[in-house]
């Protein structure tokens, strides 16, 4: 249930930003989730319309862009995805990797009137 907590982070930087760029409306908010975030895009946008009732974003669309989780083998040097319910680079079966994309939760872009 923290995405509500999240939804209203989000309407946060829309004040924040309306109040600092002069704008009356947000017309759509784009977000990037990552695969490993935390985050239930659904529950996203089922708090979505209630939570920004009478703000400037009330009737926005909400658009989520999903990003992969992607890892890099400090072994080889492989990066990309690796087979859910494993723990090692496709490339060499090695133990050593880093995710380096999928953990993101962010506002990527307003489109505001």
């Amino acid at each position: 249930m923290h995405e509500l907590a999240l939804t209203e982070g989000i309407l946060e930087i829309v004040r924040e930003q309306a109040e600092k760029n002069g704008f009356d409306r947000v017309l759509e908010i784009s977000l990037k989730v990552g695969e490993y975030s935390g985050v239930i895009p659904e529950c996203l946008m089922e708090f979505f319309p209630i939570a920004s009732k009478g703000t400037r974003a009330e009737g926005a669309r909400l658009l989520i862009q999903p990003v992969p989780a992607s890892f890099r083998c400090l072994s080889c040097g492989y990066e990309g995805p690796i087979p859910p319910r494993t723990a090692c680079c496709p490339e060499c079966a090695s133990t050593a990797i880093r995710m380096v994309a999928g953990r993101e939760f962010y506002v990527e872009n307003l489109k505001v009137e």
